[in-house]
């Protein structure tokens, strides 16, 4: 083995949230979407005010998601109590309080984003989250933050 890959993972505790979303129409990850609703749409989201601080990518469940609308979404998670402007063109979606697992990959290049994302999400796959006692709860969206080389590389899977 050329090179081990530490993969960082903790329980973080989501609250009950509303999350503005920009659906796709047949996406299921980052490139196709962009090619669906145009890279626009990330300048949008920095510019809100999010519960963790910045935008997220998520990968919906079916009961999420709209006829003839992608599973890939980009949106931006805020209280429930959110009465602020929706930009056109978005939906709101509200999610329930849940436990994730976050995944963070080492610190990369940012030429190597790639690798970065294949490595992190291999060892997802691999992951047994019964080994500290919980199981995948496919219920609720798996979430992506954007891929920056100094914190290395970041998803959230639901686990119950």
């Amino acid at each position: 083995m050329e090179h081990v890959a530490n993969v960082f993972v903790q329980v973080v505790e989501k609250p009950e949230r509303k999350v503005i979303i920009k659906r796709g129409k047949t996406a299921k990850e980052y490139w196709s979407y962009c090619q669906e609703v145009g890279c626009d749409v990330w300048g949008i989201l920095t510019s809100m005010k999010s519960l963790c601080g910045e935008p997220v990518c998520m990968w919906l469940p079916e009961k999420y998601r709209k006829p003839n609308t992608s599973e890939y979404v980009q949106g931006v998670e805020v209280t429930m109590d959110y009465t602020g402007i929706i930009p056109d063109g978005f939906d709101v979606i509200t999610l329930p309080a849940a436990k994730y697992l976050m995944f963070q990959g080492e610190p990369f290049k940012e030429e190597d984003y790639c690798q970065a994302i294949e490595a992190l999400q291999l060892a997802m796959e691999r992951y047994d989250p019964s080994t500290i006692g919980y199981t995948w709860d496919k219920t609720n969206p798996r979430i992506q933050l954007e891929p920056r080389g100094e914190r290395g590389y970041i998803e959230l899977r639901a686990v119950r």
